[in-house]
């Protein structure tokens, strides 16, 4: 649960050619314009930063994620443990199996300045930019890179990188690269990318399992 809570606020600073950020900058407008629905399986690897004497420790957690804009976003993780993030539009709701623990939160505050504005709740560039300072990174791994930094400093996370594949028509979301202000990197991998897909009309409705604990904030 902390992990996922963690995963939640942003984001880097990095410089690059005029090229280079015109194409990055191309490539997630058309994305946020273009994409407005998703679904792929993810892989999220935690590393916690390396204590005097050790050596830096990951854990990995895996599911499928789908999104539909605007700001209606599921993450179900399925190994190793169940756990659940849902945005309905009006608020977000994480369930812990495990614990059979509930948490909700309006959505807006809670989603103002995360990855989640970024991949599935802002309408446009011009909507990012008033929370974020955008930048292009050198390409990496096939994948371009956009870093954002929030103009607010508050929040847990320190920055977020942004790679997407370049694909005709609409660019695909490929990996977000999250670090928090503890210094834990979250790298979340996307694979078996839909884009526009049918989804079904219950994906964002999440009701609290009975007996579930319920913990409203």
């Amino acid at each position: 649960m902390r992990s996922m809570k963690k995963m939640f606020a942003l984001l880097g600073t990095l410089a690059c050619t005029p090229l280079a950020f015109a194409g990055a900058m191309e490539s997630l407008d058309s994305f946020i314009h273009q994409a407005q629905s998703g679904r792929a399986q993810f892989t999220q690897v935690v590393t916690a930063p390396a204590r005097e004497g050790q050596t830096a420790r990951s854990k990995t957690s895996s599911g499928t994620f789908e999104f539909s804009r605007p700001g209606k976003f599921r993450f179900s993780y399925k190994k190793p443990f169940e756990q659940t993030i849902v945005a309905d539009g009006q608020t977000l709701w994480l369930f812990d199996a495990d614990l059979n623990q509930v948490t909700s939160r309006k959505q807006a505050p809670a989603l103002g300045t995360t990855p989640a504005a970024l991949i599935a709740s802002a309408p446009d560039l011009r909507a990012l930019q008033a929370d974020f300072v955008l930048q292009a990174a050198a390409d990496k791994d096939g994948l371009q890179w956009i870093e954002a930094t929030p103009k607010t400093k508050e929040g847990q996370l320190q920055s977020v990188r942004v790679g997407l594949r370049a694909r005709q028509p609409v660019p695909e979301l490929a990996a977000l690269e999250i670090l928090d202000s503890f210094g834990q990197r979250s790298l979340l991998s996307f694979a078996q990318i839909e884009i526009n897909p049918k989804l079904a009309s219950d994906t964002f409705v999440f009701k609290p399992p009975a007996g579930a604990e319920l913990l409203r904030q």
